[in-house]
């Protein structure tokens, strides 16, 4: 999910499945293909210096409105492989 808090800006949810999530992280949203920074970290409340796999996370982005982001995109970092939307593919 992605809110709007006030006095912080737009804070998207979700868990990190693989890799590591730090502030300062440059990401790319897919498939919108949006990029942009990660501000800060947060879980339950708390400033995290980094967020390892299977940690349900809210972080803060620069410059990315509400609008922009929606539910089911995927975060990656923009340096190492980041994540494309699929043209198609084949069930099993």
């Amino acid at each position: 999910d992605v809110y709007k808090i006030g006095g912080i800006g737009t804070v998207p949810v979700g868990r990190v499945e693989t890799g590591v999530l730090k502030p300062g992280t440059v990401v790319t949203f897919a498939p919108a293909g949006l990029t942009t920074e990660v501000k800060s970290v947060e879980m339950h409340h708390e400033a995290l210096t980094e967020a390892v796999p299977g940690d349900n996370v809210g972080f803060n982005v620069k410059n990315v409105s509400v609008k922009e982001l929606r539910r089911g995109y995927v975060a990656g970092d923009s340096k190492n492989n980041p994540p494309k939307g699929a043209a198609d593919f084949n069930a099993q």
